[in-house]
């Protein structure tokens, strides 16, 4: 069973910037496509970013230059720099190892003035 520990979500303000982390059990990531999902209120979950493992990262338009997917092999972690933070990225953000059908309690990203 993979498990996830999503972290570093709140509240922030426009314009502002957040960190999340997500700690991966259950499964060593080297070898796995990772990625990031977001679900705001009232909609279906959408795809946020994807790296590969070798390292090609793939966002969706809306966060393009603004947010920075890495990952640590090591540490088994996945991170998602996010700035020039707007309204609309307002969701709970879930990390995801895919190709396997888990996902993790996620963390709730509220941007609000």
């Amino acid at each position: 069973q993979v498990q996830f520990v999503e972290s570093g979500g709140g509240l922030v303000q426009p314009g502002g910037s957040l960190r999340l982390s997500c700690l991966v059990s259950g499964v060593t990531i080297r070898m796995y496509t990772v990625g990031w999902f977001r679900q705001a209120p009232g909609k279906q979950r959408e795809f946020v970013a994807t790296i590969t493992n070798e390292n090609s990262t793939t966002y969706t338009d809306s966060v393009k230059g603004r947010f920075t997917l890495s990952r640590d092999n090591a540490k088994n972690m996945l991170y998602l720099q996010m700035t020039s933070l707007k309204l609309d990225d307002t969701a709970v953000y879930y990390c995801k190892v895919l190709g396997t059908r888990y996902w993790g309690q996620g963390t709730q990203v509220t941007v609000s003035s």
